[in-house]
C-alpha cells in the first residue's frame, strides 16, 4: 500500500471504529454498512507537492448493506509554484530537542515549565512588523476546516490536551464551531505578565486584510454576578489590586463572517473579564467560535449529536440541481406568517375561528406531543376549490419542507443525514353541505416522528428515522338551501420511540469477578 493509504487523520479511538471514519483500519465491513458519509473523503500528503498519491473514500449506499469505496489515484497540483521534490532532509523530521545545560537551566525552565506551553518555534513571531504593505489588502478563500490564518500564524481557540489545562496551540478551522474548557494556572503576584488573560493576547493580531474588533465586554464579580459594560472599546489589562487580581479574561467568544466563497469579511470578540484572589491558584477559561454567512441568520442546532427534548427539529429543502440542502427549521420561531418556510403546525386561537386563524403558528419541538385546532362554519356562499386550498395552507402553512434532520447536529452537506417526509393521504365520511356536486376538502394534519436511541447505552443519542405527514379529507355532499354546517379542523404532531428493545437473556454489563492491580491505570486517574 502507498503510505498515504495508511494515514487517518480522523482514527482517534485505540482499537475501536470510529463513527463515519473510512480510512479507519479497526473498521470491519459490517461498521462500514452503517456509516451515513465518510468524515474524510480524501487524504494527501503535503499539497504543495507537484504530483502525489491520493486516498480517496467513499460509500456505495445503493448496494445492499452499503459498502466502502477506496481508491488510490495520482493527484496533480495544478499550481505553478508547487514542490517537485522533497529533497530537503531536515525539513522531513522534527529538530532535536534543546539539552539542558547549566547555562540553558533557566531559560528552559521558564519556557517549558509551566502545566502546558507551545511547542511552536520562536521565530513564527519574529517577523510580525515585517510583513509586506502590499500583502495587507489581499483576501484569502478558505475551505472547510483550514486553519485560520492571522498575522502571525493562525487564531488559536485554547483547549486541554491530556489534562484539564489549557494549551494554546490549538488552531481554529474554518467554519469548524468549537466551545472549549480548560484550566490556566494563575498568581494575583504575576497576573499582569500572564499573556493568556490579557484581552491583548485575543485581538492584537489581525486575520489577514480582517482587523479584530471587540463586540462587547461583561464584567463578572467574585460571586458570579456579571455586568454588561456599555463602553466595549476601551481595552482592560489585567491588574494585581492586593489580594485580588481584576480584568483577567475568563471568556472568549469568536464570531467570524465570511461569503459565500468563503472570504473572511468580518470577526468580532466578546469577553467575559472577572477576578481572582490570592488564594486561587488557577481560573477555568472558556473560548467560543461561530460562523454566521454574510445576508443570512444564524441557525443553531438543536443537539450534538442527539436531538435535545424542547428544541426544534430541523428540516429542509433540496432544491433542484443542489447537492446540498437548504436548512430551516420546523418553526424555530412563532411567526404572524410563514415568512421563512419554516414547518409549523396550526396554533388555537380564542374565537376558534378558522378563516380567521391564518396567521400565528405552534413551533414543533422534539419529544412534544401536541395537538390544535379550529372550526370551520361552511355557509352557501362558499366555493369549493378556494376552500379546500385555503384550509391546505392552514394545516401545513406557506411551504412544507421536504427533509428532516436525523440528528440535531446534521450539516446541510451531509444529504444522507436527512430523511425525507412521507406524504399519505386518506379519505373519512361524507358529510352534507351546499356544493352542487362533491367536494374534498382537508380536516386534519398529522405528523408522526419515529426517533430511535442512537448509540452507547451510557449515553444514547435521540435520532429521527422516519416522519410521516398524513392528511385526511372528507367529502362534501349537498346541504338544503339556508342551513349552515360546522366541522372541526386539527393538527397534532406525535412522537414515538421505537428503539428496539433488548434480546431476552442479553447483558448489557457483563460482571467480571476480578480485581485490578492498584497500578493499573497509572499514571491516569
Amino acid at each position: 500500500l502507498s503510505p498515504v493509504a495508511k494515514l487517518c487523520v480522523c482514527d482517534l479511538l485505540v482499537a475501536q471504529c470510529d463513527v463515519n471514519c473510512c480510512c479507519d483500519p479497526d473498521c470491519s465491513a459490517e461498521d462500514f454498512s452503517l456509516f451515513t458519509t465518510c468524515s474524510v473523503p480524501i487524504v494527501t500528503g503535503d499539497s504543495r507537492l507537484c504530483s502525489q498519491k491520493a486516498a480517496l473514500y467513499s460509500l456505495d449506499v445503493e448496494a445492499n448493506p452499503p459498502e466502502r469505496i477506496f481508491k488510490l489515484i495520482d493527484q496533480v497540483n495544478p499550481s505553478v509554484f508547487c514542490i517537485h521534490a522533497t529533497n530537503y532532509k531536515e525539513a522531513l523530521s522534527f529538530r532535536s530537542p534543546e539539552m539542558p545545560t547549566s547555562e540553558n537551566f533557566d531559560q528552559l525552565l521558564e519556557r517549558f515549565g509551566s502545566a502546558a506551553f507551545s511547542a511552536e518555534p520562536d521565530s513564527w513571531g519574529e517577523n510580525r512588523d515585517a510583513l509586506n504593505p502590499s500583502d495587507a489588502n489581499e483576501t484569502y478563500r478558505y475551505e472547510y476546516g483550514v486553519p485560520i490564518q492571522t498575522e502571525d500564524g493562525f487564531l488559536r481557540l485554547p483547549s486541554p490536551v491530556i489534562s484539564s489545562w489549557c494549551s494554546d496551540a490549538n488552531p481554529a478551522g474554518f467554519l469548524v464551531n468549537q466551545a472549549t474548557k480548560c484550566t490556566r494556572s494563575v498568581s494575583v503576584e504575576k497576573c499582569g505578565s500572564v499573556q493568556a488573560v490579557s484581552m491583548l493576547f485575543y485581538t492584537n493580531s489581525s486575520i489577514l486584510a480582517v482587523n479584530i474588533t471587540i463586540q462587547s465586554i461583561v464584567l463578572q464579580s467574585l460571586n458570579g454576578t456579571q455586568t454588561s459594560l456599555g463602553d466595549s472599546d476601551v481595552l482592560r489589562l489585567p491588574t494585581a489590586l492586593g489580594e485580588l487580581c481584576i480584568n483577567i479574561v475568563l471568556g472568549v467568544s469568536y464570531h467570524i463572517t465570511y461569503t459565500d466563497t468563503g472570504e473572511i469579511t468580518a470577526a468580532a470578540v466578546s469577553f467575559v473579564l472577572g477576578a481572582m484572589n490570592k488564594a486561587a491558584l488557577s481560573i477555568q477559561q472558556s473560548f467560543e467560535i461561530s460562523f454566521t454567512q454574510m445576508n443570512t441568520k444564524p441557525v443553531p442546532l438543536s443537539g450534538n449529536p442527539g436531538y435535545v427534548v424542547g428544541l426544534p427539529v430541523r428540516a429542509g429543502f433540496l432544491p433542484h440541481g443542489y447537492p446540498f440542502l437548504v436548512e430551516n427549521f420546523l418553526a424555530a420561531l412563532v411567526l404572524n406568517t410563514n415568512k421563512y418556510n419554516q414547518l409549523t403546525i396550526l396554533q388555537s386561537t380564542s374565537n376558534q375561528d378558522c378563516l380567521a386563524a391564518q396567521g400565528p403558528r405552534t413551533p414543533v419541538l422534539f419529544g412534544y406531543n401536541m395537538v390544535s385546532g379550529c372550526k370551520l362554519r361552511i355557509t352557501a356562499a362558499m366555493k369549493c376549490q378556494p376552500l379546500s386550498q385555503t384550509l391546505l395552507d392552514l394545516l401545513k402553512g406557506q411551504s412544507f419542507p421536504e427533509y428532516v434532520a436525523s440528528f440535531g447536529n446534521s450539516q446541510a452537506q451531509d444529504v444522507l443525514d436527512w430523511v425525507p417526509i412521507t406524504h399519505l393521504r386518506i379519505s373519512e365520511q361524507r358529510i352534507c353541505n351546499t356544493f352542487q356536486s362533491s367536494c374534498q376538502i382537508p380536516v386534519s394534519l398529522e405528523i408522526e416522528v419515529k426517533w430511535t436511541k442512537y448509540g452507547s447505552l451510557v449515553n444514547p443519542q435521540a435520532r429521527i428515522v422516519n416522519v410521516t405527514a398524513t392528511i385526511t379529507t372528507t367529502t362534501l355532499e349537498q346541504l338544503p338551501s339556508g342551513r349552515e354546517r360546522t366541522i372541526p379542523v386539527t393538527s397534532s404532531v406525535v412522537f414515538t420511540d421505537v428503539s428496539a428493545p433488548a434480546e431476552p437473556g442479553y447483558k448489557a454489563w457483563p460482571t467480571i469477578n476480578v480485581k485490578l492491580p492498584f497500578d493499573f491505570f497509572f499514571p491516569f486517574v
